[in-house]
């Protein structure tokens, strides 16, 4: 779907209209282009007193090979030459240099007195910042601190980076990533999506890392030799969310009802997946996906389940039929359950398999005329929470969020509500429907076994929700 406006705003004229009038400006966003480096552009590196994640970060942005500056910072410089990352020298004075990743280890934060460290890091170069850069603050989680004082400090690295990712502009992102004591090696799954331009609708998020199994992958091919499930696959995010899969490596199983059949053989065919019509409430749905997964599959199981299919019945309360109410719930929530149920109960799910759910920020906050819509996707953010304690043998849960994205469903919406949804985030625009992907193959990844139980959101940091 276009967005005029962001044509517009783009424009000679556009531009000059737009500045003397202060409306706002969505630039164009930068996503993921596999002939371009990850990270395009060099890289700033700093740390608190401290800190004792220079190592991991350092290591991940060696195997990027990543252009690192840094200040006169002998433990950084250390910790990276420790795993051949050579630390080029910043002086702080330098006005002139342009960052496109400003990464801080803010680890050895013990109290609040110490979170200067923040704006002495950030202050000085915060007009430094390419257009679409990345911002990335990285803590130990807040639960798991050895006392209330580095819990309560760590805990205000969330204020700090929302705050930041609303203010530096320019289509950049912020983000918080919590590393657990023992769990340093599972950071580069999250640190590479973050400082990348396949994280370009997703701001002012908070990740935890926890321990967890990780494998070792050809970050070209991240799923070669995996199978992956995506309902809903036929148009939209969902047709997305396939062809991303298949992108990087995965043989990626098409489901929908029956009544989509013809657009699955097409999305199937393009990117050579298999086609599964079913209806996922169907009693015996959970079933038939564990038989034809076993039987079809190149990997006879399951590596990924991503439950995407979903509707929208949007009546005020007081004008919902019960019809509306239930058929969302069972589809959107409920359904997901029996299937997950179904699939661990069977054995259908792999080793280390990824289960991703996509929830929505109508979860989250709330909107007008659906009740039934945001009970269901709280209820999917609800799921991820409770399941993910309970799974074994590495498998992991988690969801995503989106906002505002621009799919046949958005493009159905009255235009000033449409508008309003677009510019109602820092990004000042809607997503794609493979913004939604990124962050789904992200949380597939093998690399990605330290994520359990995380919700992101997907949104631009809309201005709506927490």
């Amino acid at each position: 779907m276009s967005d005029r406006y962001q044509e517009f705003a783009n424009s000679a004229l556009g531009k000059l209209v737009i500045k003397n009038l202060g409306l706002p400006m969505p630039l164009e966003l930068e996503r993921f282009d596999p002939n371009k480096p990850l990270i395009n552009g060099a890289v700033l590196l700093g740390a608190a007193p401290g800190s004792t994640l220079g190592g991991p970060i350092s290591d991940v942005l060696n195997t990027v090979h990543a252009d690192t500056y840094a200040g006169n910072h002998a433990a950084l410089q250390q910790a990276a030459a420790k795993v051949g990352l050579n630390l080029r020298p910043y002086n702080s004075g330098d006005k002139e240099s342009r960052f496109k990743v400003m990464i801080f280890d803010a680890s050895g934060i013990q109290n609040s007195e110490q979170l200067v460290e923040l704006f002495n890091f950030y202050s000085p170069v915060a007009r430094q910042l390419l257009p679409n850069g990345r911002v990335i603050v990285i803590g130990r989680t807040p639960e798991l601190c050895s006392n209330p004082k580095m819990a309560t400090a760590q805990r205000a690295l969330e204020g700090f980076v929302k705050s930041v990712g609303k203010e530096f502009k320019k289509a950049s992102t912020a983000q918080l990533i919590y590393v657990a004591e023992g769990a340093e090696a599972n950071l580069e799954s999250t640190l590479r999506f973050f400082a990348s331009a396949k994280s370009a609708y997703v701001s002012g998020q908070v990740v935890r890392v926890s321990a967890g199994a990780t494998q070792k992958i050809d970050w070209n091919a991240p799923l070669a030799g995996k199978t992956a499930l995506v309902t809903g696959a036929s148009r939209g995010i969902g047709e997305a969310i396939a062809r991303t899969l298949a992108r990087d490596g995965a043989q990626v199983i098409c489901l929908d009802v029956p009544a989509q059949e013809a657009d699955l053989q097409r999305v199937a065919g393009e990117i050579g997946g298999l086609v599964l019509p079913l209806d996922i409430t169907a009693s015996d749905a959970g079933q038939k996906i564990a038989e034809f997964a076993n039987a079809e599959s190149q990997s006879k199981g399951l590596d990924v389940v991503v439950h995407n299919a979903g509707i929208t019945r949007d009546k005020t309360l007081a004008n919902m039929k019960d019809q509306q109410w239930n058929l969302v719930m069972n589809i959107n929530l409920s359904s997901e359950e029996r299937i997950n149920d179904t699939l661990l109960a069977e054995g259908a799910l792999n080793a280390n398999a990824r289960i991703v759910c996509v929830s929505s920020i109508s979860g989250i906050a709330g909107n007008l005329g659906q009740t039934n819509y945001a009970t269901s996707k709280a209820g999917v953010i609800g799921m991820v929470h409770s399941v993910a304690p309970t799974l074994a043998n590495g498998v992991t849960i988690n969801a995503v969020a989106p906002g505002f994205i621009e799919t046949q469903m958005t493009a159905a919406i009255p235009l000033g509500i449409r508008e309003a949804g677009r510019r109602m985030n820092s990004m000042s625009q809607g997503g794609q429907p493979v913004d939604v992907a990124e962050a789904i193959a992200w949380f597939a990844s093998p690399a990605s076994g330290g994520l359990n139980g995380n919700v992101v959101r997907v949104c631009g940091q809309s201005l709506l929700g927490a």
